[in-house]
């Protein structure tokens, strides 16, 4: 079957770190452009960030540049997302999207960031 399958969303205080990994299932990431977007309650769907196929070319939205690290390993037909510094208003439902001869998403995981 194919799909993405997102993990390593939870709750985690300000100014913490989470680490979110995008495992693919079915298909094979490599000729993907690979990115996640999230979504805070009563918000409309973001990019956070996105990597590129061979070259590994990344570029983040404001919001996370300076704090967030995407990175793929086709080897191992994921993508990750390293978050720090993180602050309330990155609390949201991250997901995980691949453009390529198929457009994908995941399912969403939920990262909460609160005291």
């Amino acid at each position: 079957q194919v799909q993405l399958v997102e993990s390593g969303g939870g709750l985690v205080q300000p100014g913490g770190s989470l680490r979110l990994s995008c495992a693919a299932f079915g298909f094979g990431i490599s000729n993907y452009v690979m990115s996640w977007y999230r979504q805070a309650p009563g918000n409309e769907r973001e990019l956070v960030a996105v990597i590129t196929t061979i070259d590994g070319i990344t570029n983040y939205a404001d919001s996370g540049k300076g704090r967030f690290t995407i990175s793929r390993d086709n080897t191992k037909n994921t993508m990750y997302l390293q978050m720090g510094s993180l602050k309330p208003e990155d609390t949201a439902v991250y997901y995980c999207h691949a453009l390529g001869p198929r457009d994908l998403w995941g399912q969403g995981t939920l990262g909460t960031v609160s005291a």
